[in-house]
């Protein structure tokens, strides 16, 4: 992000808090509860958003060198990503052409070819079909260029793999999904970063109240009491909108005392979290001198697993520094946990029977704002 950018964001804030106001949007608005139970509405979000849009799969460090390779599932699909001998990053769907085994059942590895456990039909990591068992008995006149792995349509950009799940989709243009916010997507420099550690969560609560659990800090002073909330200012946070994503601006406490400093001289990481929201199953909390990576993986209205990774950068991997980006992984997850804690609670009042509308208040806009986009995608 520009200097001039990021004094602009800090101005507007240091303006509320001298003011004594929140970040205000014109109206409050009340929301149905059915669009967080409703099999019908999870079903619609599956297809238009989650398999409709280009979704991150991995981070590059996964396939770090040829003959690297990952699973992972990406909307309910099984899929292998793969770096073949030229470099280049392909994915597949992880299925057999012969009778629909999975194909490869480890996580991650390195591997040239990949051999079926169930009849040993193998291909390369090209997705070629090089080996048949018994091919010229069994299967006369097999022809192997038609039943190579079934590829998907997957993209390297500004530091992750991306995939294309739509139906009959050929490309990925991540440029234009990304829109007005590739810039800051690039900017993050997330090929300059690893997996410091990474965990997977199953939360019983729609996919949609997890995401809205991050957009405000009106919750800070009571939720957060005894863990980060004397870090930030309370209820004070800014978003802005760019296209179906969100950059959303959490300031912390230090945020008055850069009126005493040169604009010059100030800084958007040192004072404010920053929390990106690209639409619609990945988030990036970006602080100081790292970055939390939340992807959504939406299983059905009533529950999410989440893959919380903390991300640091390459050349601050070091033994010395292990301990602090343990610690800080540490309270990120407690923190975290406190919000999907919530959200579990939230589900669980929907299905008590108790018919009520949820209110998001003018200080909440980012919230109204997000669900306005999924209503746009599923109408």
């Amino acid at each position: 992000m520009d200097k001039q950018t990021q004094v602009e964001l800090l101005d507007e804030l240091v303006q509320l808090h001298q003011s004594k106001s929140p970040f205000l949007d014109e109206h409050w608005v009340k929301v149905d509860s059915d669009r967080y139970t409703s099999g019908k509405v999870f079903d619609r979000e599956r297809e238009r958003i989650h398999r409709g849009l280009p979704q991150i799969a991995a981070h590059v460090s996964a396939l770090a060198e040829p003959g690297a390779f990952v699973t992972v599932e990406v909307v309910g699909s099984p899929l292998l990503l793969t770096r073949d001998e030229q470099g280049d990053v392909r994915a597949f769907y992880n299925v057999c052409r012969h009778r629909g085994a999975q194909l490869v059942p480890e996580a991650a590895g390195c591997k040239h070819r990949f051999s079926c456990p169930y009849h040993a039909w193998t291909w390369n990591n090209a997705g070629d079909l090089i080996a048949v068992p018994h091919e010229k008995s069994g299967f006369p006149g097999l022809e192997r260029a038609e039943h190579g792995l079934h590829s998907v349509p997957c993209e390297v950009h500004a530091g992750w793999i991306w995939v294309n799940l739509a139906e009959g989709a050929e490309t990925v243009d991540v440029a234009a999904h990304l829109g007005e916010m590739a810039a800051d997507m690039e900017a993050m420099q997330a090929q300059d970063h690893v997996v410091f550690d990474c965990v997977t969560l199953d939360i019983p609560a729609n996919w949609k109240l997890l995401v809205e659990g991050g957009l405000e800090a009106y919750h800070f002073r009571v939720a957060h009491r005894n863990t980060i909330a004397p870090l930030f200012l309370d209820n004070l946070s800014s978003y802005r909108c760019f296209g179906p994503h969100m950059r959303s601006i959490l300031p912390r406490a230090t945020l008055p005392g850069i009126r005493e400093q040169a604009a010059s001289d100030w800084s958007l990481g040192e004072h404010a979290n920053v929390l990106y929201t690209v639409f619609a199953t990945a988030q990036f909390l970006v602080q100081e001198d790292h970055f939390i990576w939340i992807q959504s993986k939406p299983l059905d209205a009533g529950n999410t697993r989440l893959v919380l990774s903390t991300m640091v950068p390459v050349e601050a991997n070091t033994p010395e520094r292990q301990a602090y980006w343990k610690k800080n992984h540490e309270l990120t997850l407690v923190t975290l946990i406190e919000d999907f804690d919530l959200a579990e609670g939230i589900q669980r009042g929907f299905s008590s029977g108790v018919r009520q509308p949820l209110n998001f208040g003018r200080f909440e806009g980012a919230l109204e704002a997000f669900n306005r986009t999924v209503d746009g995608y599923l109408a």
